[in-house]
C-alpha cells in the first residue's frame, strides 16, 4: 500500500472536503484504480504503463461524475500551477509526484497533446496538484516546483523534472537549483527561499491532503469534470472523457439559456 500522508495537519480547515455517500464511492473507485496501475511498493517498473488497467469510460456524459468532486476544480485565474481558461468548460485535476515514472510518462506522452488539442481551444483547463508520496525528495521537488511557480516558471519545471531521464538524477538541492536555473527562473535566491518557507509546506500539504481524502493511494490520479481516472492511461481514454465532459457542460448550459428566457 501506498505511505500514509505525513502532512495530513490542519491543512483541510480553508478547504473542507465534504465527503458524501457519492464521495465515498467515487474515492473506493479512484483508490482501486490508483493501487493496481500505479502503487508504490510494486516490483514492476514504474517506467511502464503497458501493463496499466484502462478506465472504463461510458458513454453515459454523466455517469461515473460526481458532482461534489467537480467542485475541487478551484478555477483561480492567478493559479500559477494550472493552465488553460479559468472559466473552460472541462477542468482536468491531475494530482502527482516528479518521483513517479507514469506521471512522466504522463506528462511527455499524453499531456502535451491534451494541450494542443483543447487547451489551446479553451475547453481544458488542467490544474496541477502536489502528491508526494515517494519520499523526501518527492516533498522537496515538490515545494521546488511550487517555488518555480511563485515566479511563473511552473510548467517550465513541470517540463525539466519530467523530461527523460530526470528523476534518476534525484532531486537534492543542487538538482532543484539546477532545474530552477534550467526552467528559467530568474531569481534563485528567492526560488531558494520559497523552497524551504512554510508557504510551501504548507500549500504542498493541502493538496496532499486533498488527494489523501479522495482515496488516491498512488500517482497519477486525476479528475475530469469529476469523473475518477487513475494511471498513466492511454490519450483516447483522457480524451473520450474530455468531450463527454465538453458535451455534458454545453448541454446543460443550454438548459440554464433555456430556464432563463
Amino acid at each position: 500500500m501506498a505511505p500514509t500522508s505525513k502532512n495530513s495537519t490542519a491543512a483541510g480547515k480553508g478547504r473542507g472536503i465534504a465527503i458524501g455517500a457519492a464521495v465515498l464511492v467515487a474515492a473506493l473507485l479512484l483508490g482501486f484504480f490508483s493501487f493496481t496501475a500505479t502503487k508504490p511498493d510494486s516490483g514492476a517498473s514504474n517506467d511502464s504503463a503497458s501493463d496499466t488497467p484502462v478506465a472504463d469510460v461510458s458513454t453515459d456524459p454523466q455517469e461515473g461524475v460526481y458532482p461534489e468532486l467537480e467542485k475541487l476544480a478551484r478555477r483561480d485565474a492567478k493559479d500559477p500551477l494550472a493552465q488553460g481558461r479559468a472559466d473552460a468548460p472541462v477542468v482536468l485535476v491531475e494530482y502527482a509526484d516528479f518521483k513517479c515514472g507514469f506521471c512522466g510518462k504522463f506528462a511527455r506522452d499524453t499531456e502535451p497533446g491534451l494541450v494542443k488539442k483543447y487547451v489551446e481551444n479553451g475547453t481544458l483547463r488542467i490544474e496541477w496538484r502536489n502528491f508526494p508520496i515517494f519520499g523526501a525528495e518527492s516533498e522537496a521537488a515538490a515545494r521546488g516546483a511550487w517555488a518555480a511557480g511563485r515566479q511563473g516558471r511552473f510548467w517550465q519545471f513541470h517540463e525539466a523534472a519530467y523530461a527523460e531521464g530526470a528523476k534518476e538524477k534525484g532531486f537534492g538541492a543542487e538538482r532543484l537549483t539546477a532545474l530552477a536555473e534550467q526552467a528559467g527562473v530568474e531569481d534563485l535566491d528567492r526560488f531558494a527561499k520559497d523552497l524551504d518557507s512554510a508557504a510551501a509546506k504548507k500549500a504542498v500539504g493541502e493538496d496532499t491532503e486533498e488527494a489523501y481524502k479522495l482515496g488516491a493511494t498512488s500517482t497519477p490520479s486525476f479528475l475530469v469534470n469529476g469523473r475518477p481516472l487513475a494511471g498513466a492511461q492511454p490519450a483516447e481514454t483522457f480524451e473520450q472523457a474530455i468531450e463527454q465532459a465538453a458535451a455534458a457542460a454545453k448541454q446543460q448550459d443550454g438548459k440554464q439559456q433555456e430556464g432563463k428566457k
